[in-house]
């Protein structure tokens, strides 16, 4: 895996537009996350259709063709300088194929943050744009709306990167070691659902894979862990972060199974990330070099995640 282009960090009175290309959204949430992007002297700009809701499908924001439209009229007009999502759920599989990555290709780098349901749109970006992103909180969710830990985080990376170089966990070590390689990944459940499938990475060789999930028991968690094996997809990684595993059961079950799957691939795995659905979630970058330090914990990248 080779390191993405870094799109430009942002600065006081960036235009920042907030799409909803996955499930839908609570007003009064989005209401708060626009407060507090207008703190930071942030310019947003709400989608048409982050409100909607499908009249059948009741866990989609709207259309698919709305969904897809918002998100493309907002990467490609130019006074829009990044793209948050405001919340994950499900549906971005269904909007990223219809996408105009041509036209979005044109109108050059730009900062996508999002996570969950949003995994499928990172490696879009990753492969069609070759653009790195950012796996952070969204803009109306609680894990944001109510957390100064990720809102600062959050903030820090978007305008001052350099200060956020160097990411600890909060855990401990599952298999020691060190190694340097390209982040990649996101949600488990949408990485093993999205193997096979147009605009995702083909596997994850020389890469620093990050796993998060929510609500997977740890059979499930077993699953898509194991889907990843024998498809062949975990081959060649260089290392592994492990984030926040919300709702997946007793943790001393979900580690245990964890370290089964992955302890065998023979490369380090660091625990307990602060990334995903937790409070106080992390933003880390994809797509940017970074090296794994197991036995202290730490992600350090080699340079800021923003240019």
């Amino acid at each position: 895996m080779s390191a993405l282009t870094r799109p430009p960090r942002l600065t006081a009175g960036s235009r920042v537009a907030v799409v909803a290309p996955s499930g839908p959204v609570v007003e009064e949430r989005l209401q708060a996350g626009l407060d507090i992007l207008r703190g930071w002297d942030l310019d947003p700009v709400v989608a048409p259709h982050v409100l909607a809701k499908d009249g059948e499908l009741g866990y989609l924001a709207g259309t698919d063709a709305d969904r897809a439209a918002d998100l493309q009229r907002a990467w490609c007009d130019p006074s829009v300088s990044a793209v948050l999502s405001a919340r994950g759920g499900y549906g971005a599989q269904r909007v990223v194929d219809l996408l105009d990555w041509e036209a979005m290709r044109a109108a050059g780098p730009k900062v996508f943050v999002g996570f969950s349901d949003g995994t499928v749109l990172h490696d879009a970006f990753a492969t069609r744009l070759g653009l790195a992103t950012l796996y952070g909180p969204v803009a109306a969710g609680v894990d944001f709306v109510k957390s100064t830990g990720a809102q600062e985080h959050l903030r820090a990376t978007l305008f001052a990167p350099e200060t956020v170089r160097t990411i600890t966990s909060r855990g401990t070590t599952l298999v020691p070691g060190r190694a340097t390689g390209v982040t990649v990944g996101g949600c488990l459940r949408m990485l093993a659902t999205g193997l096979g499938t147009p605009g995702t990475h083909p596997g994850v060789r020389g890469g620093l894979l990050l796993l998060e999930d929510v609500g997977e028991q740890p059979y499930s968690l077993d699953r898509s862990l194991t889907q990843l094996l024998r498809s062949g997809w975990l081959d060649g990684v260089a290392g592994i972060l492990l984030g926040s595993w919300d709702r997946c059961g007793p943790y001393e079950r979900v580690r245990a199974t964890l370290a089964d799957r992955l302890g065998g691939l023979g490369v380090p795995v660091a625990e307990e990330f602060g990334f995903g659905h937790c409070a106080a979630a992390l933003t880390v970058p994809l797509g940017v070099t970074a090296e794994l330090d197991a036995d202290a914990g730490t992600l350090t990248l080699a340079g800021p995640a923003l240019c």
